[in-house]
């Protein structure tokens, strides 16, 4: 799972072993938080790629991690089978147009962004806890079961 760092001037996407490995990346990438315009949640990342993997790995369905090129711009991509994601539109970026990022904090992401934040980096998700901005998911309805039958008489 990707780790997301905020502070007051930049957001860095924080990757393990692994995701460094498969997108071939040799460190995080950082965003300066003037060069993002806009931040999207979708359910559904991969259609929002665009362009072939270069460097980078791409299982269909599975995995898509690493810079994507495209006539339109270079992408960075971390997404894992069909989870909620974030797309974060950059202008200015050195390196990339847009980040796509499968986390299960986006809509923290989306808040954090909003407020004014340390100067330390903090992780997003504990920036949006803290502040309780985080809408809590009702509780679940069972339904109730129907008892089982009883079986036939022999």
């Amino acid at each position: 799972m990707v780790t997301l760092l905020l502070d007051s001037t930049q957001l860095e996407v924080v990757l393990s072993a692994a995701e460094r490995a498969m997108a071939f990346r040799k460190g995080n990438v950082a965003i300066e938080r003037s060069a993002i315009t806009k931040v999207q949640l979708t359910d559904d990342a991969w259609t929002w790629l665009r362009g072939v993997p270069s460097p980078g790995t791409h299982v269909r369905g599975l995995i898509a991690m690493g810079t994507w090129r495209s006539a339109g711009g270079d992408d960075f991509a971390l997404i894992r089978r069909r989870r909620p994601s974030v797309v974060i539109d950059l202008d200015g970026h050195p390196d990339f147009h847009r980040i796509i990022l499968t986390t299960r904090h986006g809509l923290a992401l989306v808040q954090a962004l909003h407020l004014e934040v340390d100067e330390e980096p903090a992780d997003v998700a504990e920036i949006a806890s803290e502040t309780g901005t985080i809408p809590a998911a009702p509780p679940k309805k069972s339904k109730p079961r129907k008892a089982p039958s009883p079986a036939p008489a022999v």
